[in-house]
Parts: C-alpha cells; sequence; structure tokens
C-alpha cells in the first residue's frame, strides 16, 4: 500500500506548473513484515519513522509499504519491487537477518540506500559491507559481544545458551561465546530451536538444567520472546539458574505479556523507555500522545532514528539514490538512546549499550532498572572494505 502524504499529493494536481516540485518527491520503501512472528516488531519501527516525518512536517516523502513476511525469498521479492517497479529512491527496514542476507546483493548492484531499522546480520556491516547500506539499529555482535564480556567480569563461569535457528540466533550466540570465553568463561552447551515453530520449549530448558551451568544465556524475540520468558518461569528455573539474554528477550514490547515471570532477567540492549535524559523524556512524552499507555520500544526507537537519518541527509539537499547513499552516514545527534553516530569504516551504528535488570514497577507493571552504560561501542570492520 502507498502512502503519499496529503498536502503534497494535493498541490501536485491542483496545479500543473509545481510538477517539478511533485517530480523531486522522495520516495521511501518501507520494507517490514507486517504478518508472521515478527510483524508487532514491523509495526513498531513504522509508528517510529511516520513519527519522525510527521514531527518534521515533511509533505514531500512518499512511503510505499511492502511485506517482507519475515522471509528471505518474500523479502527479496519485495525489494525488487520497490527498487525496479516503485522506483524507491530509499530503502528502509528489514527486521529479519535472514532477508538483510537475501536483499544486500540486490540493494548494492541497484545502488539504492538501504537504512536498517533492525536486523542485525553483522556481515552486513563486516565482510558483506556496502556503501549502499548504512544501519542505525544494533548488529548482533555489537550487543552480545560487551553482554559476554559483563557476565565474565561478574565472576560467572560457565553458561548454557539457547537461540532460534537462523542467522541472527547464530551470530549473537558466537559473539556472546567468544567474548565470554575470551574473559575465561566457559560454555557447557546449548542449542538452536526451530525458529518461529518452538512452541514447547521444555525439552530444552530440561537440557540446560542437567548441563550444570551456573547461568542460561539466549536471545528471543517476538511471540517467542513471551513464551520462552514463561515457560522459564513455570520450568522454576530461576533460583538455580539465573536468566541473562541480549535485552529483547524483555523488551519493552512484552513486557505486560511476560508479567511477574520477567523479574530478575538481566540483559543488555540499545535503548531502555527508562532512560533519563531530555531527549528521551521528550520523545517517551510524544510517543506516547498517540499511544497512551504504553512505552516506546527500541523498535519504535529504530524507526524513529531511520526517519532522523533520512531526514538529515535530505536537509543537506541530498536528491536521489547515490547522493543519499552518500549523505546518509554523514548524519550525527543526540536522540533518545543517546549519541548516534555512524562508523565511517563499517557503516554501521555507533552507540551505548545498556546493561538492566527487569524489575516490577512503571505502567507496563514491569520496567527495566539501569546496571551498567558501556559508552560509544562500536564494531571492529571484521572484512569490510567499503568502495
Amino acid at each position: 500500500m502507498t502512502h503519499v502524504l496529503t498536502a503534497g499529493l494535493l498541490a501536485a494536481l491542483a496545479l500543473p506548473s509545481l510538477a517539478l516540485t511533485a517530480a523531486a518527491e522522495t520516495k521511501v520503501g518501507l520494507l517490514l513484515p507486517a504478518s508472521g512472528n515478527y510483524a508487532a516488531l514491523g509495526q513498531d519501527i513504522e509508528d517510529g519513522f511516520r513519527m519522525a516525518l510527521t514531527e518534521a512536517g515533511r509533505d514531500d516523502i512518499a512511503v510505499i509499504e511492502a511485506d517482507t513476511e519475515a522471509d528471505p525469498q518474500t523479502g527479496l521479492t519485495m525489494a525488487r519491487k520497490l527498487i525496479m517497479q516503485d522506483r524507491a529512491d530509499v530503502l528502509v527496514g528489514v527486521v529479519s537477518s535472514a532477508v538483510l542476507g537475501a536483499v544486500r546483493d540486490t540493494v548494492h548492484q541497484a545502488g539504492v540506500p538501504l537504512i536498517v531499522a533492525n536486523a542485525g546480520n553483522s556481515d552486513a556491516t563486516g565482510k558483506d559491507c556496502s556503501p549502499f547500506i548504512t544501519r542505525v539499529s544494533f548488529s548482533n555482535d555489537q550487543l552480545n559481544r560487551p553482554m559476554g564480556e559483563w557476565m565474565a567480569a561478574q565472576g560467572i563461569e560457565t553458561v548454557y545458551t539457547l537461540a532460534p535457528d537462523y542467522a541472527a540466533g547464530q551470530q549473537m550466540i558466537g559473539a556472546f561465546s567468544a567474548a565470554f570465553e575470551a574473559g575465561g568463561g566457559k560454555v557447557l552447551g546449548g542449542a538452536f530451536t526451530p525458529f518461529g515453530k518452538t512452541e514447547d520449549f521444555g525439552p530444552y530448558l530440561a537440557k540446560a538444567a542437567a548441563s550444570g551451568a551456573q547461568a542460561l544465556y539466549v536471545f528471543y524475540g517476538g511471540a517467542d520472546a513471551i513464551s520462552f520468558v514463561k515457560q522459564y518461569d513455570s520450568f522454576g528455573l530461576s533460583e538455580t539458574m539465573p536468566l541473562y539474554s541480549v535485552g529483547f528477550l524483555t523488551a519493552p514490547l512484552y513486557l505486560r505479556e511476560q508479567g511477574e515471570a520477567a523479574t530478575g532477567v538481566i540483559g543488555a540492549l540499545h535503548y531502555l523507555p527508562s532512560l533519563d535524559t531530555p531527549e528521551n523524556e521528550a520523545f517517551v512524552t510524544a510517543y506516547q500522545v498517540d499511544h497512551p499507555g504504553k512505552l516506546p520500544s527500541e523498535y519504535v526507537v529504530a524507526g524513529y532514528d531511520a526517519g532522523r537519518l533520512l531526514l538529515g541527509a535530505l536537509e543537506t539537499g541530498a536528491e536521489g539514490r547515490e547522493a543519499l547513499a552518500t549523505a546518509l552516514p554523514k548524519v550525527a545527534y543526540s536522540g533518545p538512546r543517546g549519541p548516534l553516530e555512524i562508523d565511517p569504516a563499517t557503516n554501521n551504528i555507533v552507540q551505548n549499550v545498556y546493561v538492566f535488570e527487569t524489575v516490577p514497577g512503571g505502567e507496563a507493571g514491569m520496567t527495566h532498572k539501569l546496571l551498567e552504560t558501556i559508552p560509544a561501542v562500536r564494531d571492529a570492520p571484521n572484512g569490510c572494505v567499503m568502495g
């Protein structure tokens, strides 16, 4: 479905002399899941992106939606449609790491800038980097490496790992494990569960308990995050095997449904709605005007920052695919998550990582207590040669 801001459309229709203005309209292809396990994430990202456009009062930006279904083949088909049929100037979105891997070559070869608003596929800003891909969310390495280091520094000696069996799960656990073991810890075992198909985590939790590890480290998002936390709690492991995670597990999007089952879970994330900064307080207040009683998730912030990045590039006067691709990585500002800049060596975001504990309180009944801020985390090039 194509959305064109009304003022710009009416002006173009009513006054033929404004045809040049209509021609200069920026077309944005919004490449997000509107169905499937990650549909809620896609909606949050879209909400944040449109919030940024509304704040800026831009009437010269057309948004064209395409549902990836978080499926690599569908995502590739939709990307090709946006690029070749809809003639999008820039793509925004992508939730699944597998989808990002699938669309990478098409985006690069077409020379269309892609602002990644979620997918953490580390290779996309590593060995498979492209001057046309700029990430404003996180990389899978960027969140899990600091958590591995932090847990080892807390004296945790052994862990068992669980994650869904697809690119993000594999990369996240790999980055965490390497950092944790480099810090002196040991991974005693782990498993990758069928992505989006695992309803009963009991057998995996039983194996984790039997491993003898001190702690459990996991990555789950979407509907899986809700069911995993509830099943972990009902399994009674919290007293003997505390739960650590990359922070998506108990993100704001899921806390209301997880309830007290999420108590005590410790995670690391690039945004918390409880951050005590003027920028974040203003953002939360503005978001709640249209979403009363709801806190913005890290997905809302990623969509919002994707919009801010695009607007920043447009403010330089950049028009067209190549000019936008050049301007996007040069945008920097402080926003809801803190200072934000793009590393020119990788086109990946440089940002703070926040270690937190999930505790009772707040509007959703559960909230996040900040334990430590790890400032300005950036990835090494990891094979990236920006050309």
